[in-house]
Parts: C-alpha cells; sequence; structure tokens
C-alpha cells in the first residue's frame, strides 16, 4: 500500500537525502541512525539495511520504528513516519543496488563486510505527523 503523505511534505519523501531511523533496542531505550530511503516505484517507502548492523537486529526483535525528515530547505517542517517495518532478506542485492544507485552511484552492498547479507525494510506507516514552519503557519 503506498505511502499517504500530505502535498506539502511528500518533497521530503521524493527527494534524495537522509532522514534518521529510530528504533527500539534490547534494553527498551531508542536507538537512532542516520539512513536514506528510497519511495520505490511500487509507492512505498523502503530502506537498505545490513543484517549484522544494531538497527536491523533491533527490528528484528522489535518492528516498531519512526522515520523522521527534517526539510533542509526550512528546520522547523518536519515529517514523522510511525511505523512497523517489514524485513525480507535483499536475494542477490538488487534493492541494495537500486537504492544505492539512486543516492550514492553505487550499491550499498559495496560496503559490507565478506558474507554480510542486506534486508529491505518496508515501513508499513502506523501514524504520519506533519510540521510546519510556525511562522509560516500563522502568516496564511
Amino acid at each position: 500500500m503506498p505511502i499517504d503523505v500530505p502535498a506539502s511534505h511528500r518533497h521530503l519523501i521524493e527527494q534524495p537525502g537522509t532522514c534518521i531511523l529510530s528504533t527500539i533496542g534490547k534494553a527498551g531505550y531508542p536507538q537512532t541512525t542516520a539512513v536514506v530511503h528510497l519511495l520505490d516505484d511500487d509507492g512505498e517507502l523502503k530502506i537498505s539495511l545490513n543484517n549484522a548492523r544494531q538497527k536491523t537486529k533491533n527490528l528484528h526483535a522489535n518492528p516498531k520504528c519512526t522515520l523522521f525528515f527534517l526539510d533542509p530547505a526550512n528546520r522547523q517542517r518536519t515529517l514523522e513516519i510511525r511505523a512497523d517495518a517489514e524485513l525480507q532478506l535483499d536475494e542477490g542485492f538488487a534493492f541494495a543496488d537500486k537504492s544505492g544507485g539512486t543516492w550514492y552511484g553505487g550499491s550499498f552492498h559495496r560496503h559490507d563486510r565478506p558474507g554480510e547479507t542486506r534486508v529491505i525494510v518496508t515501513l508499513r506507516p502506523k501514524k504520519v505527523i506533519v510540521r510546519e514552519d510556525p511562522a509560516k503557519a500563522a502568516a496564511h
């Protein structure tokens, strides 16, 4: 199911950039890291992650997460997507190649160690929160 983001903030998921992924660690505290995303051809928001990393282990244990976007043109505008993560093995690194090529001109897999695998993380949004610049919102 394609992600429903208001038109005012849709550019944040459509344009290249970094966003913040927060997962829940085994001790119950948030773990936050910068990631890149891809709004895939099917309209779903996805991330390529190395299966050996802590954030991926966290998602395997607890799929609840938040993806947070800060508008680089106006840091008062944000988009928060609270979601359940669905993980599947990236067979042949096809998604790592596609998403890495979109952002960096090469596969994310090139940064992995020999024998490491990748997963495709598809976000299943539960809540979308947009925040507007208070000064601009008051002017309307």
